[in-house]
């Protein structure tokens, strides 16, 4: 039990022996006051804080106002020279525009194109052809255009509504799976005058186009009829005055440009969304062509919405260009629409749409511009700085920008004849304040480490006893990271010498199974890749268990050995086998140089395909002349051999499924049509000899001469087979 005030409480004996005991209450313990150490400590670590922060708090002041100021003025240099290579984009665009409709070669097309289409007018298409036109537009255009858009499409009120318009594009619209098959086609060989116009003049706007990398060029006549595309959209033919495009952008250009009726001069359109183009923003030039004083119709072209957004993204060099991480500049309109493209999307598309959203942007909208890559009519802006700018003012001021950041913004109106687009050039405030950040925490950490210093001192015996320890730590974390064959220092004590030499051997153990691990998932990753393309091996190897690929342009070659199995007879198995591996050997080597893909061998077959893995425009030509050299190869190894061994070939071009097959053995094969075309037209053949059908004849050049070999009968009618006449082959002895 404890003592209690007024009990006699019994100290420890005296030195004679008797106790010694006191009466009442014990004496209190002396309180251990503070030393003038640390009293002087103390004093100096306030004085240094709060002299610290009052010079930090008025050097943040200073330097925020100072920094703001010094980013304006940055911002406002940027804005002025984004606003003249704007201008000098334009300039040069209807200077473009405006040489073209001057030169000579403009004129006549613009006589030869209209000719052509007026001689068109009196075309009349037969019943199949008719279907086809009204088939397009309602099964193929009207569901491209609904999934653009998001909205339901009538495709019988954009169909043709005149003859010239539904021939021009039975032939030059119909027949292209996209507009960059349809560029680069000069002649749809029907023999009218408006084709022969076509294979004359088209290459020069071609060629226009694709250097100045215009959306499209467009040639119209004085009757409002557009007679000529470089890209072949449906607008070809169309008319723009009670056509279904009347209300376009392209056609108020059209119409001020003819109202007009001054030579050189120039109409801008602003973009505007354009059905042709799938509902896609297009924006316009147009002026018109004139000889001899006499307007004979117009020169439009879409503006290359690439080229704009170069010049805004200064080639997506930004920090190159002044405007850090999170800087940028871009072009509004009217419609508080964005004309240009958005950093943030460029940069990180999926941060875009979660950012725009959270900003007030409709999700479909954000979804189209990442779908699109593009803000363009897409990005709402309607801060203050956009709204003083079309009131044509200039300045800069702090607000938060379309993404809800707060932002230091720099506005101007554009000065683009035409155009009521404004410039803006923003950078975040967190940004631009960096260096007073940096400061700022400059000043902290300063103050902190002279408080800090006296306490590292007293640590500092620790941190020599945990230095082995901390060694051990680092390499631990580099094996981690993935680094091999990691050693430490054993150092001197002995506990820590023996866990550093098992740590090293634990080291050594591991880089040597990491070795041979790699080397057998190289040997395993050439062993898949040996029999199945890199793609598929790709999701094999990722646990994909339905792994096809459809491919709409490939050319099957289907190969047979004519001869081996007589051959063969006459050897032993390992002989046969032996011979058949230096043949396939030859033959991949042949596939390789020719760009050809094997898909499998069998005893005597070959089959193999060109475009499958890379696609490829000339893979009938690819294939023809792999088999040409298939056939030499075989011709060579008979007359070496002395034997009589033959190709049967058949080829054949169009759409095939390949994929892996199996679970616990996978295959790797290939089928389709055409794959069933190609082994039918070499099989229903007992003569060797290389044979194609009818698609892959049409694409072969004229140095390779075919002729027919019959017809072989398909579920979609009798297919013409040709025979390919094999060059002589001068045997090497």
């Amino acid at each position: 039990m404890g003592a209690h005030e007024g009990d006699v409480v019994s100290a420890p004996a005296t030195p004679t022996g008797a106790p010694t005991t006191w009466v009442g209450t014990p004496r209190a313990r002396r309180r251990a006051g503070l030393s003038i150490y640390s009293i002087l400590l103390i004093m100096l670590l306030s004085v240094s804080v709060l002299s610290s922060i009052v010079v930090g708090v008025i050097g943040y002041v200073n330097g925020t106002e100072a920094l703001r100021a010094i980013a304006y003025e940055r911002l406002v240099e940027i804005r002025e020279n984004r606003s003249r290579e704007v201008a000098q984009l334009f300039s040069s665009i209807e200077n473009a525009v405006r040489l073209s409709s001057l030169n000579e070669t403009s004129k006549e097309a613009a006589r030869a194109f209209g000719a052509g289409f007026a001689e068109l007018e009196q075309a009349e298409l037969d019943r199949a052809e008719t279907a086809a036109v009204e088939s397009y537009y309602s099964d193929v255009f009207a569901a491209d255009l609904s999934e653009a858009t998001g909205e339901d499409v009538d495709g019988s009120t954009f169909a043709p509504r005149s003859a010239a318009q539904s021939y021009l594009q039975l032939h030059y619209v119909i027949p292209y799976a996209d507009w960059e098959e349809a560029i680069v086609a000069s002649d749809a060989g029907d023999g009218s005058a408006w084709s022969a116009a076509h294979a004359r003049y088209h290459p020069y706007y071609q060629t226009m186009t694709q250097l100045q990398d215009f959306e499209d060029v467009l040639m119209l006549d004085t009757q409002g009829n557009v007679i000529y595309t470089a890209y072949k959209g449906v607008d070809l033919g169309t008319n723009l005055f009670d056509g279904p495009y009347r209300l376009s952008n392209l056609a108020e250009a059209y119409r001020q440009a003819m109202d007009r009726n001054i030579v050189n001069d120039v109409v801008i359109a602003d973009f505007a969304p354009y059905s042709p183009s799938l509902g896609n923003p297009a924006g316009w030039a147009v002026t018109p062509i004139a000889d001899g004083g006499e307007v004979i119709g117009a020169l439009a072209i879409e503006l290359p919405i690439d080229r704009i957004n170069e010049v805004m993204t200064v080639g997506g060099d930004w920090a190159m260009n002044g405007l850090g991480e999170t800087g940028e500049t871009y072009l509004v309109g009217r419609d508080m629409l964005m004309r240009s493209v958005s950093r943030q999307l460029a940069d990180d598309p999926a941060g875009y749409e979660s950012a725009a959203i959270a900003a007030g942007l409709p999700p479909a909208a954000a979804a189209l511009s990442v779908h699109n890559g593009n803000t363009l009519m897409q990005q709402a802006i309607d801060g203050e700085a956009v709204m003083k700018a079309l009131a044509g003012e200039s300045g800069t001021l702090l607000e938060r920008d379309y993404l809800g950041r707060e932002s230091l913004v720099a506005y101007a109106p554009l000065g683009v004849n035409g155009l009521s687009w404004v410039i803006v050039a923003q950078e975040t405030a967190a940004e631009a304040m960096v260096p007073v950040d940096d400061f700022t925490r400059n000043l902290i950490l300063s103050t902190a480490g002279m408080i800090i210093f006296v306490c590292l001192l007293s640590l500092f015996l620790a941190q020599i006893f945990v230095r082995p320890l901390r060694r051990l730590k680092a390499a631990a974390q580099r094996i981690a990271a993935g680094e091999e064959g990691v050693q430490v220092d054993a150092g001197s004590s002995d506990e820590l010498a023996d866990v550093a030499n098992a740590f090293n051997d634990m080291s050594r153990s591991l880089q040597v199974k990491s070795q041979l691990i790699e080397q057998q998932e190289k040997a395993n990753e050439q062993l898949i890749l040996s029999f199945m393309p890199e793609g598929m091996a790709d999701r094999y190897k990722h646990g994909d268990e339905a792994i096809t690929q459809d491919s709409d342009d490939v050319t099957v070659v289907f190969a047979d050995i004519v001869g081996f199995e007589e051959l063969a007879l006459s050897l032993s198995s390992d002989e046969a086998i032996a011979r058949l591996n230096d043949l396939i050997r030859t033959f991949d080597e042949a596939a390789e140089r020719h760009g050809v893909e094997r898909v499998r061998t069998t005893r005597q077959s070959y089959l193999a395909s060109c475009g499958l893995a890379t696609p490829r425009v000339d893979n009938a030509r690819r294939a023809v002349e792999f088999a040409l050299e298939l056939d030499a190869i075989l011709e060579r190894y008979s007359a070496q051999q002395g034997v009589e061994l033959g190709l049967r070939a058949g080829l054949d071009s169009g759409k095939v499924t390949s994929g892996l097959i199996g679970r616990a053995r996978v295959v790797y094969d290939m089928w389709g049509d055409a794959v069933s075309l190609a082994f039918r037209v070499q099989g229903d053949s007992d003569e060797p000899g290389i044979y194609v059908t009818q698609r892959v004849a049409d694409r072969l050049p004229d140095s390779i001469p075919v002729h027919p070999a019959g017809d072989v009968h398909t579920q979609s009618g009798p297919q013409r087979v040709w025979k390919i006449e094999s060059p002589v082959v001068v045997v090497e002895g």
